[in-house]
């Protein structure tokens, strides 16, 4: 609920200020004015026709309008962005004259062309925005671990987390991210949490755990909790990911072979999860240990006990430009490979999205992890 709500005031806010800088940047007529009026009450009443009726409007109507709202959400942020350039334009003007007589002769007419001008710079920027999450890269991570299993060298792991499967990531995307997860031809697959969005139905409808089944790797599959997991239908959640076809991991330890451990971690969310000693305490110290953990924030605990991988999500690294940068001010490493004493971390930017199907200054990405046993 309280997504919903940050989610309106942005809406009103921003739609509001765009919609002001807009009546003032078009000729002063009705065929110009009427239908930029209507497109903002069109805009906010299909959000709020979405917010209030979304648990009984059918898949067929409510997806659609979360489309179509959640797309103008994000073009929102960046319309407002663009014109707050604009603003600090005009004010820095007042001191330094960085405004030509042209333009200033010309004020009506420019206003125009930057109206036009923001617009189709911003679409351009959503169509690549979207073609970011609907065409994941392929990220080649090579790590060694001092230690060496009994008979292997090497294991090669593919990776996914934050599918967040749901209105946006549907089974037409699922099938696309297993296609490229079989490509690889690893050893073991790991999807580190966030495996749905909001709601469960879409999964459950679309029955996009028979996707999910198709993953080859001779190691198996294993799957971990993410905070989304935790909001809305928790048991029905926890009750398809058993049908995926992979082994789920709540605050538990695997051997997918002789040569390793593999240790899960329920999600931070739990204030109840085990801490790490109370997993690892009975574990070979000869043999190496690669954990599971949704959110990257539990770093010293993994050093302290000395896991040797630490595999993450959760951040997306921000999503969406400015926010990476925010990022880097709350988690210690919110994206890429970071090592901390004798333990390595990998924390994946996702391979799906939260809320609109849109990155701007981040990817979506599959992992394949070589790693060495030295």
């Amino acid at each position: 609920m309280k997504v919903f709500i940050q989610a309106i005031v942005g809406q009103l806010l921003l739609s509001s200020y765009i919609f002001i800088r807009g009546y003032q940047a078009i000729p002063p007529t009705k065929k110009w004015r009427i239908p930029f009026t209507l497109f903002f009450i069109l805009e906010i009443s299909l959000y709020l026709t979405g917010f209030f009726f979304r648990k009984s409007l059918p898949d067929s109507i409510f997806i659609p309008i979360m489309q179509i709202c959640n797309t103008w959400y994000i073009a929102s942020l960046y319309l407002t962005m663009s014109l707050l350039v604009l603003e600090l334009i005009r004010f820095l003007n007042r001191y330094i004259p960085l405004i030509p007589q042209v333009i200033k002769k010309n004020y009506a007419k420019t206003k125009l062309i930057l109206f036009f001008t923001i617009i189709a710079g911003v679409t351009a920027l959503m169509f690549k925005a979207y073609h970011t999450v609907t065409h994941p890269v392929v990220r080649h991570v090579s790590i060694t671990l001092p230690k060496k299993g009994s008979t292997r060298d090497s294991l090669k792991i593919v990776m996914m987390s934050d599918l967040h499967i749901g209105e946006t990531i549907n089974r037409s995307l699922v099938h696309k991210y297993v296609a490229m997860a079989n490509e690889q031809k690893a050893d073991m697959a790991v999807l580190v949490g966030d495996i749905m969005d909001y709601e469960s139905r879409i999964a459950v409808n679309q029955k996009v755990e028979e996707e999910l089944r198709q993953i080859h790797a001779p190691l198996g599959t294993y799957i971990v909790l993410g905070n989304h997991e935790y909001r809305a239908n928790i048991n029905a959640k926890h009750k398809w990911l058993l049908q995926t076809g992979g082994t789920l991991l709540i605050d538990s330890v695997a051997k997918p072979d002789s040569t390793f451990y593999l240790v899960g971690r329920d999600d931070l969310v739990n204030k109840k999860r085990k801490p790490l000693h109370s997993l690892t305490k009975d574990l070979d110290p000869d043999l190496p240990v690669i954990v599971l953990d949704h959110q990257p924030l539990a770093f010293n605990e993994m050093v302290m006990n000395k896991a040797d991988l630490g595999l993450h999500g959760h951040t997306h690294n921000g999503q969406f430009w400015p926010y990476p940068l925010i990022m880097k001010l709350i988690f210690e490493c919110p994206y890429g490979y970071y090592k901390k004493g004798d333990t390595q971390f990998y924390v994946s930017s996702g391979i799906g999205c939260a809320g609109p199907p849109y990155r701007v200054g981040t990817v979506s990405e599959l992992v394949v992890l070589h790693i060495t046993f030295r």
